[in-house]
């Protein structure tokens, strides 16, 4: 398993993760008993200590889960819009967006709907599966 790199981890650490999405390469590690329980503790944290390399940001409201993973995994949104996330797998996985409140545990074919209202960048995972992480780029309306 290839640790996170250590400039990423610096510019997620300074709130520029928007600059951390090329900033090296590597395996991304998975959120195990490694991974500090503080970095457990937070959908923002668990996200920040297992993130590593991701494409650039989709022009997208949607969101696949599939395969374990949210796909895309980066998306760009404006403020109030809408975004769907899907669960297409058949086990049951939730959406914690930082700063939200964690949506249910949806079974497949279920769904989970949220409008960010300010622009930002916005880390989420499945508290069942932390692992599963993905982003969200809100822009101005």
């Amino acid at each position: 398993m290839t640790p996170i790199c250590p400039r990423a981890a610096a510019v997620l650490a300074g709130g520029l993760a928007g600059l951390a999405l090329a900033a090296c390469g590597g395996a991304q590690p998975a959120a195990s008993a490694a991974t500090p329980a503080a970095a457990r503790s937070s959908p923002a944290a668990v996200a920040t200590a297992t993130a590593g390399p991701q494409a650039a940001p989709v022009a997208t409201a949607s969101v696949d889960i599939a395969s374990f993973a949210f796909s895309p995994a980066v998306i760009t949104v404006r403020t109030g819009v809408p975004v769907t996330w899907t669960n297409r797998d058949q086990d049951a996985h939730t959406v914690a967006i930082t700063g939200a409140a964690v949506s249910t545990p949806m079974q497949g074919g279920d769904t989970y709907t949220h409008t960010f209202s300010q622009p930002g960048t916005y880390w989420y995972i499945c508290t069942i599966h932390p692992y599963m992480h993905g982003m969200v780029v809100v822009t101005a309306g």
